[in-house]
C-alpha cells in the first residue's frame, strides 16, 4: 500500500480481497517473470494491468464493492463516503494541474 494510507482501512481492505478472491475461486494468472519494459507492444497488449490513476481506482472500487461489506468490516456509507472524498478532495484536484513532467516539457515553448 501507498505509505500515506491509512493502515486500518487499507490491511482490511487487502485482506478482505484476499479473501474475496479464495471463496470464489478468482485465478491470479500465472506470474510474469519478464521485464515488462522490455516486452513488445504485442505481447505487453495480453498483460494484465492495475489502474493508472486515483480516479480509475476509484471508478473501479465504486463499481466492485461487494466484498469490502461482508462480515460488517466495512459499510456502504463509509465506502461511499470515502470514493466521494477521494474523489473530490484529491483525484480531481490533481487532475486539474499539471504534472511537474508536463511542466517540464512545456513551459519554455
Amino acid at each position: 500500500p501507498d505509505p500515506s494510507c491509512n493502515p486500518y482501512l487499507a490491511l482490511s481492505a487487502m485482506l478482505m480481497a484476499g479473501l474475496d478472491g479464495i471463496q470464489n475461486k478468482i485465478d491470479p494468472g500465472e506470474p510474469l517473470d519478464k521485464n515488462i519494459y522490455d516486452l513488445p507492444t504485442e505481447e505487453l497488449e495480453s498483460v494484465q494491468n492495475t489502474p493508472a490513476s486515483l480516479s480509475e481506482a476509484l471508478n473501479e472500487l465504486e463499481k466492485d464493492y461487494e466484498f469490502l461489506l461482508k462480515g460488517d468490516v466495512f459499510t456502504e456509507d463509509v465506502i461511499e463516503t470515502w470514493i466521494d472524498y477521494k474523489m473530490n478532495a484529491e483525484a480531481k484536484a490533481v487532475d486539474l494541474r499539471p504534472h511537474p513532467y508536463e511542466f517540464h516539457l512545456y513551459y519554455d515553448i
